[in-house]
C-alpha cells in the first residue's frame, strides 16, 4: 500500500454484526425525565423536517422546543437503540429537557434568539461540552472524560439557541489509528450502520453524525473532517456535508489530528439548513490562531440560496481519477452535468486537478507529526487528574484492553506518530510545503485560474462498501484530498442512488469560497430534489 493510500484510509474512511463489534459500552444514555418505554416510530411528522419548518411549528404553538426534543429522543430510541440499531448516538444530553424549557420561555418572553432557537442538533463526540455528557472520540481511554470547557462550536450553537441532543458515534479517534480500520467502530459504541443498506458501511469518521441525520433522529449534526469524514459519510447517507475553508469554523475543543487540516461542519439533510449552521457558527477565537479576520466573513450564508444560482456559472469537471471507476456513479455523474447545462452553467470538461499524485506521502507524514504534538497539547488540557496525559499513554492503555480496544484492527499509525520528532523537524517542514504546493498553488488554485472556473466537481465517491471487520474499508474511489489538504472548502449534495445506496456530488474551490459553493449546490438541489429516507433495508436491491 503507498503512503497516499494509507493516508486517505486513515480520516475518512467504517463491525460485523456479530458479538464482538455490536457491543455499545454503558449504552445510550436518557435524560432523567424522558420515559424508558417511548415506542418505536417507523415514520413521524419528524422525517425530513427542515429547520425552517421546525421554526414555523414552534411560532405558530403547534409544537414547543420541548415536544420537538421529546419526539427526537423518542426516535433515537427506537430506531438507534432498538429497531434497525444503527448505534449511531453515543449518550443523549441529561439536560435537554431543562435546556428546551428554558428556551420556551424565553421564547414565550422576549422571542426567537434566532434560525436555531430550540433547534435539536447532534454533535460528534470528539467535541468537548463541559456539561454532564462525555468527550472521548469513542475511545474507552476517556469513555469517562469530561471537558473543562465548551469547545467554540458548542458554545456557538448554546449561543444561537440550539439544543445539543447529545453525542454521536465516530470511527475511533478520527479513523487515524490503523490503516486498515472499519469505519464506524469505536470502542466505546460499537459499529455503526448505514440506514440506507443496515450491512453497509456508513463511512467515516462522522459516521454517526451522517447516520443520525440521515435516520431523522436530529435537525442537523455536527461531524469533523480532516480528509473525508464529513464528506465521505455525506455522500453515503444521502445528506449535504459541508467542510469549511480551514479556519472558518474554530477548531479549540475538538479532539484533534492535525491543525493544517481539521475543521467541523454541517451535516444536515438540505443546502439550506447547513447554510443556517454555517453561518451560526462561523466567528473569531482566541484560542484559535486560524480564525482571525472571520468578523469579516459572510456571517449570512442563507443570502446565497439561489435557485437560479447556476446560470452563467463557470464549472470544471474533474475526471482524472475521480470518474471512470464505477459505472452506476458515472452515469449519475452524467445527469447531474446535464442538469447543470439544462440550468444555465458553463462546463468546461476536463478541468482536471493534476497535481494529487504528487503528494505522495506527504499528507500523512504531516498527519502523524501533527497528531502527536496536537493531541498531546489536548489531552495536556484536560487537567492533571486526568488518566491519560498523552499519546504515549493512550497508546499503552490500548495495548492493556487489546480485547475490547483491538479485536479486528490494531494502532500502527499511533504508534508511528508516536516516534515523530518535533514540528521543527525538517522532514515535517517539507512534506507541510509540499502538501500546500502541489493542494493549493499547482493544484485547485492554478485549476481555477487556468480555466476561470467558480467550482470545480466530480463525484464524491462510490456507493459505499459492505462492512467488513476482517479487511477493513474497501474504498472504490473518492475525491476528498486536494480540498482537504489545502484546507479549502468542499460540500457534497445528493446526486442520486445505485442499488438503493446514495451518491453525492462534490463541489470544491477556492479558500473563504463557501458562499459560491452553498449557491451552486442549492440550485442543483432545488433542479433534482433527489434526496430520499432512509428505508432501513437490510442488504443491497439488485
Amino acid at each position: 500500500m503507498t503512503g497516499r493510500e494509507v493516508s486517505r484510509r486513515a480520516f475518512v474512511k467504517t463491525g460485523v454484526m456479530g458479538s464482538a463489534l455490536s457491543f455499545v459500552g454503558a449504552g445510550v444514555k436518557r435524560p432523567d425525565s424522558v420515559v424508558a418505554d417511548a415506542r418505536p416510530q417507523g415514520s413521524s411528522e419528524l422525517e425530513e423536517v427542515t429547520i425552517a419548518q421546525l421554526q414555523e411549528w414552534m411560532r405558530s404553538g403547534r409544537y414547543t422546543a420541548r415536544q420537538i426534543a421529546e419526539q427526537y429522543l423518542a426516535r433515537i430510541d427506537a430506531v438507534d437503540g432498538r429497531g434497525p440499531t444503527l448505534r449511531s448516538v453515543l449518550e443523549v444530553n441529561p439536560d435537554v429537557m431543562s435546556i428546551a424549557d428554558q428556551l420556551d420561555a424565553e421564547r414565550r418572553s422576549r422571542g426567537p434568539r434566532g434560525p436555531l432557537h430550540g433547534i435539536p442538533v447532534l454533535i460528534k463526540d470528539n467535541i468537548d461540552t463541559a456539561d454532564r455528557m462525555h468527550t472521548s472520540a469513542g475511545s474507552l481511554a476517556l469513555a469517562e472524560s469530561v471537558a473543562p470547557r465548551d469547545a467554540f462550536i458548542a458554545e456557538r450553537l448554546r449561543t444561537a439557541g440550539a439544543v445539543i441532543l447529545g453525542k454521536t458515534n465516530l470511527s475511533e479517534w478520527a479513523n487515524i489509528r490503523a490503516n486498515h480500520s472499519t469505519s464506524g467502530w469505536s470502542g466505546r459504541g460499537g459499529q455503526c450502520r448505514n440506514p440506507y443498506v443496515l450491512d453497509r458501511s456508513p463511512s467515516g469518521s462522522s459516521s454517526g453524525s451522517g447516520a443520525a441525520t440521515a435516520a431523522n433522529l436530529c435537525a442537523a449534526a455536527i461531524g469533523t473532517e480532516t480528509d473525508g469524514s464529513i464528506t465521505s459519510p455525506g455522500s453515503a447517507c444521502s445528506l449535504v456535508g459541508v467542510k469549511p475553508t480551514v479556519g472558518l469554523w474554530s477548531r479549540s475543543g475538538i479532539i484533534p489530528i492535525s491543525h493544517t487540516q481539521d475543521t467541523p461542519g454541517p451535516m444536515t439533510r438540505t443546502v439550506a439548513d447547513a447554510a443556517v449552521l454555517l453561518g451560526a457558527i462561523t466567528g473569531e477565537d482566541p484560542r484559535d490562531p486560524a480564525t482571525g479576520g472571520n468578523g469579516r466573513r459572510a456571517a449570512d450564508y442563507t443570502r446565497a440560496l439561489d435557485p437560479d444560482g447556476l446560470r452563467g456559472a463557470r464549472i470544471g469537471v474533474a475526471r482524472k481519477r475521480y470518474t471512470g471507476y464505477n459505472r452506476p456513479t458515472d452515469r449519475l455523474f452524467d445527469d447531474a452535468l446535464a442538469v447543470l447545462r439544462d440550468r444555465g452553467a458553463v462546463i468546461v470538461d476536463p478541468a482536471n486537478v493534476t497535481t494529487e499524485d504528487n503528494l505522495g506521502s506527504a499528507e500523512l507524514t504531516v498527519l502523524l507529526y501533527e497528531l502527536k504534538a496536537d493531541l498531546n497539547r489536548y489531552l495536556g488540557g484536560l487537567g492533571p487528574n486526568a488518566p491519560y496525559q498523552t499519546l504515549a499513554d493512550v497508546i499503552a492503555f490500548n495495548e492493556r484492553n487489546r480485547d475490547r480496544e483491538m479485536p479486528f484492527f490494531q494502532q500502527e499509525l499511533f504508534e508511528q506518530a508516536q516516534r515523530k520528532g518535533p514540528l521543527t523537524t525538517l522532514e515535517y517542514r517539507t512534506a507541510l510545503a509540499r502538501c500546500r504546493r502541489f493542494s493549493r498553488t499547482l493544484g485547485i488554485d492554478a485549476t481555477m485560474t487556468r480555466f476561470r472556473l467558480d467550482a470545480i466537481i466530480c463525484p464524491t465517491q462510490a456507493p459505499v462498501w459492505p462492512i467488513d471487520p476482517v479487511n477493513g474499508d474497501s474504498f472504490g474511489g473518492n475525491c476528498t484530498t486536494p480540498a482537504a489538504v489545502a484546507g479549502y472548502p468542499h460540500v457534497t449534495v445528493p446526486m442520486g442512488y445505485a442499488f438503493g445506496l446514495p451518491v453525492g456530488l462534490s463541489l470544491f474551490g477556492r479558500a473563504w469560497s463557501e458562499a459560491t459553493l452553498i449557491k451552486l449546490a442549492f440550485a442543483y438541489e432545488q433542479a433534482t430534489k433527489l434526496r430520499r429516507p432512509p428505508r432501513f433495508l437490510p442488504t443491497v436491491e439488485a
